[in-house]
Formats: structure tokens, C-alpha cells, sequence
């Protein structure tokens, strides 16, 4: 079902056969931009566009039955999240990172990942365990199936709700600040080539599981920072590939 820009009044509506009343007008007009956003983050993540590559407005207006208005404001809302870059009257292009801008970008990560750890097994509820335990192995299913998509998408819940469970809110929104500019990087690391990147994160979500379960703070912050930095190694990899 696509998505098109009533011209009347400017906001999103579905497109339907005469008589039909679309399920989407019950819904709020944030629901569907969150969705076009969803849809375009995953769009820019998974590779579909080159490191630097201007993003093609009307090709993705076509590829999700919307007008160039919706566009725009998703593009704005991925350029705060760092993913792609706005060029002054001359529209958008991914972002591209440098050798340098992904060591220190990881680096930082994996830092705040580790701090998040450590209190996340201080404060983290028995409720809170079961949860992330239950998207682990929504996780680890979708590894079996080969199914990237959803596996990343898991993937990057575990490590959100870690954080969170941290309960430290300059920590979550610093985090966020930084998250949307590695997104595109991390997804790509589990294709590597060169060895079974997709398979050792696998292993090493598990330990990480394992030592939030027991709170093993310590333990748990050196996980998460050493699982950033092969992550970080095996995107180096996977670019010069």
C-alpha cells in the first residue's frame, strides 16, 4: 500500500479504491512518517546506496509512493541522526566516514557501551533480563535463517536496551547522538568476507547475555567494548575489501 502526499492539505494519506476507507486515516500522521522513516533508514543502512552517493529524491519518492515534501522532512530527520549529510541547495548525500572518523567513532561507542554495562547490572530489573533475553533469540533465530534484516534489527534493539536499562539519561541521549552515524557501518561488518563476522557476533552476544544475566559488571563492560572494536576491525576490513 503506498504512501501519497494529499495536496490539499499536506499530509500523508494512503491511496484507495472509491468507496474504501483506508485503515491508515484512523491512525496519526506521525505513524506514517515514522513509517517512511523506518522504511528510508533501512533503505540507506543496508547498503542500497554508495558512501557519498547523492540521494536520489525522485527515485525514492517513486520507491515509496511519496512526494518530495515527506521526503525532505525524513532526509532532515536521518542528517540529525548523522546517517546522511544535507548540502546547502543541492539536496543529500550519505555520509562517508574516514578511517579516522570510524576508529573514533567506534572507540567512543564502545566506551559508552562498556559504562552502559557496567550500570546496566546495577539497576537492571529481573523484568528488563527476560525481555532482552527474548529478543536474543528473535536474534539468534533470524542469524539461523540468514535473514539480515531482521537479525540487525534485533541487533540494535539488544544494545539500545542495554543502554537503557543503564538508567542514565545523558548517557541514552549521548549514545543516540552517535548511533545514527555507525548504524550504516555496523550492518555492514556482519557481511564481511574475510572470516565469519556474522557468526562471532553472534557468539559474542551470547557471552554478553550470559554476563547481564548474572550482573557481572566488569565483566560485561569489557564484552561490549571489545565487541565494538572486532566490530569496528571486520567494517575496516569489509571497506577495504
Amino acid at each position: 500500500m503506498s504512501m501519497v502526499l494529499d495536496t490539499q492539505n499536506g499530509s500523508d494519506v494512503t491511496a484507495e479504491p472509491a468507496g474504501v476507507i483506508p485503515a491508515e486515516a484512523a491512525r496519526a500522521p506521525a505513524t506514517l512518517h515514522d513509517e517512511l522513516l523506518a522504511a528510508l533508514r533501512d533503505y540507506i543502512v543496508e547498503g542500497n546506496l554508495d558512501d557519498g552517493a547523492r540521494i536520489p529524491e525522485r527515485l525514492l519518492c517513486d520507491r515509496f509512493g511519496i512526494s518530495r515534501t515527506p521526503l525532505r522532512e525524513a532526509l532532515k530527520v536521518l542528517a540529525a541522526e548523522g546517517l546522511i549529510e544535507l548540502l546547502p541547495n543541492r539536496g543529500a548525500r550519505v555520509r562517508a566516514l574516514s578511517a579516522d572518523d570510524l576508529r573514533e567513532l567506534f572507540d567512543v561507542m564502545g566506551g559508552l557501551e562498556a559504562l552502559a554495562g557496567r550500570l546496566a547490572c546495577e539497576r537492571v530489573s529481573d523484568a528488563d533480563v527476560a525481555e532482552i533475553e527474548r529478543v536474543h533469540h528473535d536474534m539468534y533465530r533470524f542469524y539461523l535463517r540468514r535473514e539480515m534484516h531482521d537479525y540487525f534489527r534485533c541487533n540494535q534493539d539488544i544494545h539500545r536496551m542495554i543502554v537503557e536499562a543503564a538508567g542514565n539519561a545523558v548517557l541514552s541521549a549521548t549514545y543516540a547522538s552517535f548511533a545514527g552515524r555507525i548504524r550504516r557501518v555496523r550492518y555492514s561488518a556482519n557481511l564481511a568476507t574475510d572470516r565469519d563476522r556474522w557468526g562471532e557476533a553472534m557468539r559474542e552476544h551470547e557471552a554478553i547475555l550470559d554476563a547481564l544475566r548474572r550482573r557481572a559488571g566488569s565483566e560485561l563492560s569489557d564484552l561490549l567494548f571489545q565487541h565494538l572494536r572486532n566490530k569496528r576491525k571486520a567494517a575496516q576490513a569489509e571497506a577495504k575489501g
